[in-house]
């Protein structure tokens, strides 16, 4: 492709509106336009990565017997009442009517969809197993669209989905998923851990993220130091320790006027955060309060929460009904004394004494609160958010906490959509069984900037050869000149003819702009043709990810920009 005949609106200066880095080259460098909060246009550029990007998801995919096909965007209220969704899903999805007032949704995902065209066609378990994948534009009404395409409100997403006779064979399609991500994301060019995830909206009973490191994730991911732990902060696990032995201080109500939070606490009684007990009033479900106990210098993993308490919504306590439990109004609440309310304290309340808690009474405190003899709790749990330091559940060793972007999910999703949809099939003996399913995510439009936020430098984006819109750009400095004009178009021929997508930059500019716009663009090889290779008779070749220089004959060009890519 010329330049002169490609639509690349190029940007010198940084947009304004941008805050990640992936959003500013993507906006610099040609590749998406915003239309509105959330909502982008992609340009040819950008097209061509998405493409890219596709094509290693479907080969991948294709490899392990998934078979693509797709499923309407727009889809009727009545199969999302049928698993409850239409009301979990809350304000993030897009709702309308059509003229007979009949209720449907833009697709946030495709379970109820999917399942209901399974369970119209499925009856035998010869006809098992089965799956299934597309690549489909999705809509979720994010309330913070941020970052470009990496959280918006129109995306194009890969969903699977399997369906099985026994739980063991959902687990072997499982295995099959995980493997083909680990092959997606490794040749795309990611550098990516795969955690333990909390299953969310989409539910089932296991699920592996697979998160790109960057420090503007918004996914946190907890790793151990030493074993092979690791999970996403909503389902990180926290190693239990010892139980504390101490001497117990004597039990005091101190005042405390008007000094509410942990923070403020710690202050004003010159004790360190971890010597507090929080004790926090939710509100469940079912309308029944529950107080939660955690230390002061940790804080609560509300999802967590939500597993011990079997429930899938919680919300703090109104402060009519921290008070109405625990007679003290919202920053006094603690354990002592607290009758008629389920106490649920984290396992690290075991392992210290001599706790600071609140007094149950305005504008006090207890100090020297100590665990069965000052107070009890209903049972111990697992609920505090993992932070850097804490124990690693398999090996006791310290965990460290880091930012991720996720690019894919995989979910076991069990019977959740089957059962609740009546998705059956009848096995050998003749005998009615619900079918097992299994769901499998990737981000498409996210994995270009997730990328680009691990690959860029000061000059702009550098981009993998098998994901970038062009792998080699030629440049000619002087059109003008007709013996270097015809030679750039020489080269440009002969990697085209090789096999190769090629540039050719033949606007009538300084080669100052050419070499920033193809360093902006991240275009993998750069060929200059100039009054040097007139003289020389050799061609300039840049490696855009090294920077490295090579002067090469036209005769072998061809032959050395094969082996930088990596394609002989």
């Amino acid at each position: 492709m010329r330049i002169s005949q490609l639509f690349i609106p190029t940007l010198f200066e940084e947009p304004q509106e941008a805050e990640a880095i992936s959003h500013k080259l993507m906006l610099r460098a040609a590749m998406i336009r915003r239309l509105s909060s959330g909502v982008y246009s992609y340009l040819p550029l950008g097209l061509k990565v998405l493409h890219n990007m596709e094509r290693i998801i479907r080969e991948e995919i294709d490899a392990i017997g998934c078979q693509e096909l797709l499923l309407p965007a727009m889809t009727p209220a009545s199969l999302w009442q049928e698993t409850g969704r239409w009301d979990a899903y809350g304000e993030d999805m897009f709702r309308l009517k059509d003229r007979k007032d009949a209720n449907f949704a833009l697709g946030p995902t495709h379970e109820e969809i999917i399942t209901d065209l399974v369970r119209r066609e499925v009856k035998s378990y010869r006809q098992l197993p089965l799956s299934f994948y597309q690549i489909q534009t999705k809509f979720r009404d994010e309330p913070r669209p941020r970052f470009g395409t990496m959280r918006a409100r129109e995306f194009l997403m890969k969903d699977a989905y399997s369906f099985h006779r026994s739980e063991d064979e959902a687990i072997e399609t499982y295995v099959k998923f995980y493997q083909a991500y680990e092959k997606i994301f490794t040749r795309c060019g990611f550098r990516f851990r795969i955690v333990e995830a909390d299953s969310g909206l989409i539910g089932g009973s296991r699920s592996h993220e697979f998160i790109a490191l960057s420090d503007i994730g918004e996914d946190t991911i907890v790793e151990c130091s030493v074993c092979k732990y690791a999970a996403n902060q909503e389902k990180a696990e926290c190693g239990r320790g010892e139980r504390w032995t101490g001497e117990m201080s004597a039990l005091q109500l101190v005042d405390t006027p008007n000094v509410k939070s942990a923070s403020d606490v710690s202050s004003f009684l010159n004790v360190s955060p971890d010597r507090l007990v929080k004790t926090i009033i939710y509100q469940t479900e079912s309308g029944s309060p529950v107080a939660v106990l955690v230390r002061g210098d940790k804080e609560i993993n509300e999802n967590k929460l939500c597993r011990v308490l079997n429930t899938g919504q919680i919300s703090l306590a109104d402060a009519r009904t921290v008070e109405q439990a625990t007679n003290a109004p919202v920053g006094f609440a603690g354990p002592v004394g607290l009758k008629g309310i389920r106490i649920i304290a984290d396992y690290g309340i075991n392992e210290g004494g001599n706790f600071v808690i609140g007094g149950n009474k305005p504008d006090s405190h207890f100090i020297g609160a100590n665990l069965d003899r000052d107070f009890e709790v209903s049972e111990f749990a697992d609920i505090r958010a993992t932070a850097d330091g804490d124990k690693c559940p398999q090996c006791g060793k310290e965990l460290r906490v880091s930012k991720g972007i996720e690019l894919g999910h995989t979910f076991n999703l069990g019977t959740k959509y089957s059962k609740a949809m009546n998705a059956t099939f009848t096995d050998e003996t003749g005998k009615e069984r619900t079918i097992i399913m299994g769901c499998y995510g990737i981000g498409v439009s996210r994995l270009i900037p997730a990328y680009i936020e691990q690959h860029h430098d000061s000059s702009g984006i550098i981009w993998e050869q098998n994901i970038a819109p062009y792998q080699a750009i030629v440049l000619p400095l002087n059109i003008a000149d007709p013996v270097q004009f015809g030679l750039a178009e020489d080269v440009y021929y002969k990697l085209q003819n090789a096999g190769l997508s090629v540039l050719l930059d033949d606007r009538d500019e300084r080669p100052g702009r050419k070499f920033t716009d193809a360093e902006l663009l991240g275009i993998p090889i750069m060929i200059v043709v100039g009054a040097k290779t007139k003289a020389s008779g050799n061609i300039e070749i840049g490696y855009r990810r090294t920077k490295e220089k090579h002067f090469e004959p036209i005769e072998t060009l061809v032959i050395k920009v094969r082996e930088l890519l990596g394609v002989i």
